[in-house]
Formats: structure tokens, C-alpha cells, sequence
């Protein structure tokens, strides 16, 4: 059983579903043998051979009965592992480390793994999903989701068919990881790219809802990305947009000199109002912010699936409410806007 094959081959048939009635869907048809041949290219990516192995070495699962639940914080799959699978699976998962976001359970009982991520990804998504309308039956891009964590959710909240897009190798592999331990018909999809390679269409585009949490403020161009995040929606379409943000009027931004709690490529922190006016001239309307919240150790912090420094040692010990460059603690918000 090759999980990757049968996750390629069952995004292929989505599009070329969609392809009849979207032409859009053409063009990322077009251009998806390139972006699958990318991430698998040892010469870009060293690790790219080893992580593909780790995956198709996890163990056979045709005959296990699994059952699954996207509703819970962990996103789980329940299933019957031996001994000697539940040692294989957890060894080969802990070469796919580091773990960002999660977490996930795989198994029962004393054979359960628990993929302890560094962030507590359910403490966002609860924050997010009272606010957003209905996921039921309605095609969804997740960009950036990383792991796949918030696409599974998605598929839980009701989703029809769910496109994660998330450029790193290693994100593409954790995926197709827990891919396997899951029916493989389910609609949740994983593209590697980022946003910026996608269709930029006049065309009928493809999705009700589109997700951009912790991705605006690692773009140099914020206006760029929100012009390219408003082409993938449907007229009356949806964006729900998590990011960093900072206390101020609506002529605030920060604009880190170096590195913002040691990230060295955060570019812009507005102001909430800044970041209205922003969606607003990207040419979204109805847009409101609707969470405001400051990160946690209990959200973001190293485990054993995550073994180096987090947001504890991002802050100044003799200060916590600030950044060790001096700036703010990591501060964030929900917003939501609609494409007109």
C-alpha cells in the first residue's frame, strides 16, 4: 500500500472532477505533476528520499478496522496496532521531527502514540471556528496549514473537499504520514506549494472559504498576498485570516529591525485597525476582527515531538511581556472578510 501514490492519485481525480464544471482547475491540473516532481527533488531537498521512506515503511493497515474523530482536540485515529507496529510507527513518525502543529493520536489503549506538536492547534481553531460561517458542504483552501492539522478540522467542521498548501518538504511528508493512518478516500488534500505559485485567475475560482493563519507577517509583500488570497475565493467567498499583530492606531505597524522573537523573516505587525484598512484596499468588504489573544506557554511550547527552543525561549526572562529583541510579546487576532 503506497500511501503517497493513492493521496496523489485521489487529488488528481478531485481536480479533474472539479476540472468539468471550474476551468480553473485546469490549470492547477496542469501544473501539478511540476509541483509534486518539486518536492520529491533530493538536489533541493536533502531529506526529501528519507522522509518518503519513512512514510511507505509505516506499517501495512488494509485489514485494521479505523475509525476517526476531527471533532476532538487531538485529531484522532482509532485502531488496533500490535506491539511491534506501535514501536515502528512511533520511531518512524519521530524521524519525521520536527512537529510543529497537532497534535494527533494514532492507535488504543497502551499502544497509542500521541504526536505531541509544539503548538496546541485546537486552542486556535476554537478560537476561530464560532466566527466563521458554515463549512458544511463547501470547498476550502488551508494555506500554510503545515501538518494538515486544521484540514482535518475542517473536514470535521462539515468540509466537502479541503486543499492544504503548505511549501516545506517536511509538512508534505507529515502529511502523507498521518494520511495513511486514515481512510484514504476522505477529501482532505495536500498541494506543495505556496500561495504565490497557485492560478492566479479571472476565471470561476474554486473555493467557499479560505484559511491564512500564522502566514501574512512572513510575507515581504502583505498586500500581494492578500490580493492573491482574495483570487482563490468565489464571489461572496469567505477569508479567515490569523496573524500577528500589535497594539496601536491605524497608522501602526512594526516593522522588526532583525529578527521578532528570534523569527528572522516576520516583515509586519499592523495594528488591528491597520490590518482593516489593509483587507479593506485589498478590496474585501465586511471585514471584522473578531478574537484578539496573546500566545501561551500552554499553546506554544517544545515536547518530545519538538525538541527545540519555543515561545519560552523567544521572550526576555527578566520580562515576559516582551520579546528578547525588546519588542511586544507575540500578540494575535482573527479576522474575518468576505470578497465582494
Amino acid at each position: 500500500m503506497n500511501t503517497i501514490f493513492q493521496a496523489e492519485q485521489a487529488l488528481y481525480l478531485t481536480l479533474l472532477n472539479l476540472s468539468q464544471k471550474y476551468p480553473v482547475a485546469n490549470e492547477w491540473l496542469t501544473q501539478l505533476p511540476n509541483w509534486l516532481s518539486h518536492i520529491k527533488d533530493k538536489s533541493r531537498y536533502a531529506n526529501a528520499t528519507y522522509y518518503e521512506q519513512a512514510v511507505l515503511r509505516l506499517p501495512n493497515l488494509e485489514n485494521k478496522n479505523i475509525s476517526h474523530d476531527f471533532n476532538s482536540p487531538c485529531v484522532t485515529m482509532d485502531l488496533e496496532l500490535t506491539k511491534r507496529e506501535y514501536k515502528q510507527s512511533e520511531a518512524l513518525l519521530k524521524t519525521l521531527m520536527p512537529w510543529r502543529k497537532g497534535g494527533f493520536k494514532i492507535g488504543q489503549d497502551d499502544n497509542l502514540i500521541h504526536i505531541d506538536t509544539e503548538w496546541r492547534s485546537d486552542l486556535k481553531w476554537d478560537r476561530v471556528l464560532p466566527y466563521i460561517s458554515d463549512l458544511k458542504n463547501k470547498r476550502v483552501l488551508d494555506v500554510g496549514g503545515g501538518s494538515g492539522y486544521h484540514g482535518f478540522r475542517m473536514l470535521g467542521a462539515g468540509a466537502d473537499t479541503v486543499m492544504v498548501i503548505d511549501p516545506s518538504c517536511l509538512f508534505y511528508y507529515q502529511f502523507m504520514a498521518i494520511k495513511h493512518f486514515v481512510n484514504k478516500n476522505l477529501p482532505v488534500h495536500f498541494i506543495p506549494v505556496a500561495l504565490e505559485q497557485l492560478p492566479f485567475s479571472t476565471d470561476k475560482q474554486l473555493f467557499h472559504t479560505v484559511f491564512c493563519m500564522g502566514v501574512l507577517y512572513h510575507r515581504a509583500s502583505p498586500f500581494d498576498c492578500l490580493l492573491q488570497l482574495k483570487n482563490q475565493l468565489v464571489k461572496g467567498g469567505e477569508l479567515v485570516l490569523e496573524t500577528l499583530i500589535i497594539d496601536g492606531d491605524e497608522n501602526t505597524v512594526l516593522v522588526p529591525k532583525d529578527r521578532y522573537a528570534q523569527m528572522n523573516n516576520v516583515y509586519f505587525l499592523p495594528s488591528v485597525t491597520a490590518l482593516t484598512l489593509w483587507l479593506e484596499k485589498a478590496g474585501f468588504s465586511d471585514v471584522k476582527c473578531v478574537h484578539i489573544n496573546e500566545t501561551t506557554f500552554e499553546e506554544q511550547r517544545a515536547t518530545e515531538w519538538m525538541t527545540y527552543q519555543s515561545l519560552m525561549d523567544f521572550l526576555d526572562p527578566n520580562d515576559n511581556a516582551r520579546t528578547l529583541e525588546g519588542y511586544p510579546r507575540p500578540k494575535r487576532a482573527v479576522m474575518i472578510a468576505k470578497k465582494p
